[in-house]
């Protein structure tokens, strides 16, 4: 299997550090800015973007996490049944504007996924997404508003990031699975 990096430490940082800045500039109402990290890497990259939003406007954003298993369209099709996580947003979402934060976009699929769960806990006023890396092929009609990078790839890599806080090492990376070299 071949590998190759895309992103470094230092450019996970810097992208997010960029969409935090684009997240404050876009939504005037900061009072009303919230946070859902999808498990497991969106959680952790919701946070660098807590921690991010704090450093530059000094106000704390309530940040949640969401777990989207029970509301996946392919449980049906999975060899063993996952394990569900533990959904946590213990803020009233009604009237906020909620920012989906996860690691990769793929087909489109897990945000779908992510949208059903957050309208069970109430009608925010508005929901964004926010995504580390978006790869391409679209099965549904979800775009990003916040990009990290945006990297065209085949349907034969799968892209992997590694965030320091669950795989003690950082980056991501395109794993090309057929034997041939990557596309990027």
């Amino acid at each position: 299997m071949n590998e190759r990096s895309i992103m470094t430490e230092d450019e996970i940082k810097r992208a997010m550090m960029r969409i935090a800045h684009e997240i404050l500039e876009k939504n005037a109402e900061r009072e009303n800015l919230a946070l859902v990290g999808i498990r497991t890497r969106g959680v952790f990259l919701a946070q660098r973007l807590q921690e991010n939003i704090k450093g530059i406007e000094g106000i704390t954003v309530p940040m949640g996490i969401l777990d989207i298993t029970l509301h996946r369209d392919d449980l049906d099709q999975l060899p063993t049944m996952p394990i569900v996580g533990k959904t946590e947003i213990n803020f009233d979402i009604a009237d906020k504007i909620v920012i989906i934060v996860d690691d990769v976009l793929f087909s489109g699929r897990t945000v779908r996924a992510a949208l059903d769960e957050i309208i069970d806990f109430g009608r925010p006023k508005k929901i964004q997404l926010a995504v580390l890396v978006d790869r391409g092929h679209r099965e549904l009609p979800i775009k990003a508003d916040y990009v990290g990078k945006n990297i065209p790839t085949s349907l034969s890599e799968q892209v992997k990031v590694s965030l320091k806080e669950h795989d003690e090492e950082e980056g991501v990376k395109i794993l090309c699975t057929n034997g041939t070299e990557s596309t990027f």
